[in-house]
């Protein structure tokens, strides 16, 4: 089906809009100092509009306003924006390839450093935690998980999810390998579930941004799995080329299933354990 061509009016509309949207992101970060300058224009901007139609707000000018001075309006438009759909043990063939083929690996080293870059509210974080536990490596490992979301972080730290949630953790920890009874990681209390505060011993949650902050650290193993989707091509070369310097040669970076090395700088360093797995291992340093 051919798209009508927009009028001129319309043109400039859009025009105005994205106009309006520099204006807010630029005023986020210099207020705020939360950075959604590499996020790609097009979902930026979709996501956005939903905030706005929550927030009954009519245009991007008409939110500037109140973001600059209120930092819980902030911490709703990010959660809006940053927080995509997670789950534990979310795609289990992914934490099957990782219990069964990485594991072993970084089983020979005498410390584990684990990254969870885009944690969001941390379920990732906490699996990685079970299966650690699960292959006796637990003892020597940290988990580090960061985002740019203060409320996810917040969550995350708190380590207690909705019960209704847990249904699918189950299945999916399941199909994963896991040892026990799923049930035995968690505690229901007032409504929610609550996870084993003793997974949260070697666990480090703290606000990062993976475009525009620093390094995080020599890692054995890197997940950054569906935060990549959001940035511009520019960002995602950024990031990619951090996620390599913060990873050790011969540990391992796991992707989400819609992100690849393909074509990207630091391609040649790394090999896929099979073709479509999304878990790479570092063979080399860079040159």
């Amino acid at each position: 089906m051919i798209e009508p061509r927009q009028t001129g009016e319309q043109q400039a509309l859009n025009e105005l809009e994205l106009i309006e949207l520099d204006l807010l992101v630029q005023g986020l970060y210099r207020a705020h100092r939360v950075d959604l300058r590499s996020y790609a224009t097009a979902s930026l901007q979709r996501r956005l509009r939903r905030w706005l139609a929550l927030q009954g707000l009519p245009s991007f000018s008409a939110a500037l306003h109140p973001l600059l001075r209120d930092a819980a309006l902030v911490q709703s438009l990010l959660q809006q924006v940053t927080v995509g759909v997670t789950e534990m043990f979310r795609d289990p063939a992914v934490f099957l390839r990782l219990r069964g083929e990485v594991l072993p690996h970084l089983a020979t080293s005498l410390a584990i450093k684990v990254w969870h870059a885009g944690c969001a509210s941390g379920e990732e974080a906490f699996s990685m935690a079970i299966l650690l536990r699960e292959a006796g490596l637990e003892a020597r490992s940290r988990i580090y998980g960061t985002d740019i979301n203060e409320a996810a972080l917040a969550r995350a730290r708190q380590g207690a999810y909705a019960v209704e949630s847990l249904r699918l953790a189950t299945r999916n920890y399941q199909a994963s390998g896991g040892k026990l009874s799923f049930g035995d990681y968690y505690r229901v209390d007032q409504g929610l579930a609550w996870m084993d505060p003793s997974l949260k011993q070697g666990m480090v949650f703290a606000n990062h941004n993976a475009v525009g902050d620093a390094d995080f650290g020599e890692m054995d193993l890197i997940l950054c799995r569906n935060l990549l989707i959001y940035y511009d091509r520019e960002a995602k070369s950024h990031c990619f080329k951090l996620l390599d310097r913060s990873l050790r040669v011969g540990g391992f970076l796991v992707l989400g299933a819609q992100e690849t090395l393909e074509l990207q700088s630091i391609a040649d360093r790394y090999q896929e354990l099979s073709l479509g797995s999304r878990i790479y291992c570092k063979t080399a340093a860079a040159g």
